[in-house]
């Protein structure tokens, strides 16, 4: 079995537990998946079975899409509703206000990781640190929101919900701790649920509910999708029976050699395909003239 199954991750369950439930429902222990989600998030996240585990360190930096609840007059140490509550204030920001600031969150912009994160400093999580009580100054990453929507308010209760497309590493209870800094009364993210990653979105997803009833019915190769659908975002190229031969053995192609291929940008991505199956990956090395193996995904 190889292929991707777009799981719609439930609240509380980590990444690795849906990894771990999906193991235990196929039967099979090559898996993984394509993005981590906090425990308190839900929605799309691609599982990479047999195969197409081999795709995990190769996965595009496409943007992903999510709707984030969040609530003002409020600041907690893990800037969303789970954490510690360190202040409450009276919230008197609208609409208008809100919508005034959310320019100045979009775009290329630049974001410091919170302290309950899995990013690293000295070898050390700074989740770790935080659960000894220990800050440390963290450096600020570029990262790029291409959309930033206020979808709903409510005026009295200062609730609200935004819908955001953004690159990945992007933090989205900052935006909402930064919103609130803005707005000078704090803001903390009570929900979040991720609609899209990778190019699926959540209408390609199934609940481990549904997954484990679809195996039960022997239908799971009605839901499994293939290897190369995660790369959808590169340029394809198809080559002959004998450079297909070449290519999966690991051995480069001549780019004069390669049929439609005009124009190409050196270290440009291609899906590889020939003998009618997904070969793999190439990587254009236009000071060679060729196109080089990045990963064979080739299945004999």
């Amino acid at each position: 079995m190889n292929g991707i199954i777009v799981i719609d991750k439930e609240s509380t369950y980590t990444s690795f537990d849906v990894v771990a439930i999906v193991r235990g429902i196929l039967k099979q222990k090559k898996i993984g998946h394509s993005g981590t989600l906090d425990p308190m998030a839900t929605g799309v996240l691609p599982v990479l079975v047999g195969t197409a585990a081999k795709a995990q360190s190769l996965l595009p930096d496409t943007d992903k899409e999510y709707i984030a609840d969040f609530k003002l007059g409020m600041t907690t140490d893990t800037l969303d509703i789970t954490g510690k509550v360190l202040s409450e204030t009276q919230c008197n920001a609208s609409s208008d206000d809100i919508q005034k600031i959310l320019p100045d969150f979009r775009g290329d912009i630049m974001q410091i990781p919170p302290m309950y994160s899995a990013v690293q400093k000295n070898g050390v999580r700074l989740y770790d640190l935080a659960r000894q009580g220990i800050e440390i100054e963290r450096e600020a990453r570029p990262v790029s929101v291409t959309k930033l929507e206020l979808m709903e308010f409510d005026e009295t209760k200062k609730c609200g919900r935004l819908i955001i497309s953004c690159s990945k590493g992007t933090y989205i209870r900052v935006i909402c701790d930064d919103i609130g800094k803005a707005l000078g009364c704090g803001c903390v993210m009570t929900a979040l649920r991720r609609t899209s990653a990778c190019g699926f979105n959540i209408d390609d997803a199934f609940t481990l509910a549904q997954l484990q009833k679809i195996k039960d019915e022997n239908r799971i190769e009605e839901i499994i999708l293939p290897v190369d659908s995660i790369f959808k975002c590169y340029d394809e190229v198809t080559v002959s029976d004998k450079q297909a031969v070449r290519f999966s053995n690991g051995a480069s192609l001549s780019l004069d050699r390669l049929k439609k291929l005009k124009n190409i940008d050196d270290g440009k991505i291609l899906r590889v395909y020939g003998n009618e199956k997904f070969i793999g990956l190439g990587v254009t090395d236009i000071s060679s003239g060729e196109l080089k193996l990045k990963k064979n995904f080739y299945m004999k």
